[in-house]
């Protein structure tokens, strides 16, 4: 080999294609595990006043916007959409990719939507009993906060679901390159999970 020869490239456990998933899904899985960690501080600290105020708590709170329930039906549609995703992917179905990739973008901004619904809802209520008592005012807020936490890191899903379904729409996945869309599905039935234990807390303890 001469000296104008390049020396030959350095493999590394990357260049193998299922390493580089693997060390991606831990990646994501860390994510969702500092995520996780988040949400369950949240959760914790609204439990902790909860009971610490069991005899003040307000008995005449308002019930929960009905359409929280539509929202959430609309959410776990959007998981079975995502995992419908993965599955065409794998088995290099492009147009069924597309299909259920677009029906998760629209099912996430749906249920974006019915929620600003719901915290609309909840407006008038929190204007006029805002002043009652401090219980009142946190278990009011609270459903902001919970809701809120939750849809911001809705809004974040939209821009990885956005780039995935149009790299999907110029035929950019195959079985062997697919790890976007499992990355992707891997954060949304997280943040299913996440929105039904939310759910339950605030028909609980609201």
């Amino acid at each position: 080999m001469s000296a104008a020869d390049p020396a030959p490239r350095r493999l590394t456990p990357f260049d193998n294609p299922i390493a580089r998933f693997l060390a991606g899904r831990f990646g994501v899985g860390l994510f969702l595990i500092s995520l996780g960690m988040l949400f369950a501080a949240t959760l914790f600290g609204f439990l902790v006043i909860r009971i610490q105020n069991h005899d003040a708590w307000p008995n005449d709170l308002p019930g929960l916007p009905s359409l929280l329930w539509v929202s959430t039906v609309i959410l776990m549609l959007s998981s079975v959409t995502m995992q419908g995703a993965v599955r065409a992917a794998r088995g290099d179905h492009g147009p069924r990719l597309t299909m259920h990739m677009t029906l998760t973008l629209i099912l996430a901004l749906s249920f974006l939507a019915l929620q600003s619904l719901c915290w609309h809802a909840w407006f008038s209520v929190v204007t006029e009993r805002w002043n009652e008592s401090a219980e009142y005012r946190f278990a009011l807020t609270n459903f902001y906060i919970l809701t809120g936490l939750h849809a911001l890191h809705v809004v974040g899903g939209l821009v990885p679901i956005t780039l995935v379904t149009r790299r999907a729409l110029g035929r950019g996945y195959s079985p062997e390159d697919c790890a976007g869309v499992a990355y992707c599905a891997m954060y949304w039935h997280f943040l299913d999970g996440v929105w039904v234990i939310l759910f339950a807390t605030l028909l609980i303890g609201t």
